[in-house]
C-alpha cells in the first residue's frame, strides 16, 4: 500500500502549464487501487484547493466531491494515538508536528 500526500491531490487537480507533467504523474498515481491517505491529508487537500489566492481555485462543492472520490482507499482517522505517535516522531526527528502526523498515520496504515 502505498500512502498519499496532499501534494499527490493537489497536482492532480493543477491547471498551471509548469505543473502539467506532475499532474499527469499525479493523475496517474490516484488511478492506482493500492494507495491509502489521512484525513488530515484530505483537510489539508480541502484548504489549499479551495483557498482563494489559487489561481485554479476549486469550489466548496468540487472539492468534496473530490474527497468523496478517494474515499474509496484506506482513511486513518485522526485519533489521540495519533497525536500522540505523532508528536513523539515530530520530537524524535525534529520535523513538523504536521508531517509527523502524516508520517505516523502512513505508518499506521502499513
Amino acid at each position: 500500500m502505498r500512502f498519499v500526500d496532499t501534494n499527490v491531490l493537489l497536482y492532480s487537480i493543477s491547471t498551471e502549464p509548469a505543473e502539467s507533467g506532475w499532474a499527469d504523474v499525479a493523475s496517474g498515481l490516484l488511478d492506482s487501487a493500492d494507495l491509502a491517505l489521512s484525513v488530515q491529508v484530505l483537510q489539508e487537500f480541502y484548504v489549499q484547493a479551495t483557498h482563494r489566492k489559487r489561481s485554479d481555485a476549486l469550489s466548496h462543492q468540487d472539492a468534496l466531491a473530490l474527497v468523496a472520490t478517494w474515499l474509496r482507499y484506506p482513511v486513518y482517522e485522526t485519533t489521540v494515538q495519533l497525536m500522540r505517535a505523532a508528536a513523539t516522531c515530530a520530537e524524535r526527528w525534529r520535523i513538523s508536528y504536521w508531517d509527523a502526523a502524516v508520517v505516523e498515520a502512513a505508518r499506521a496504515l502499513g
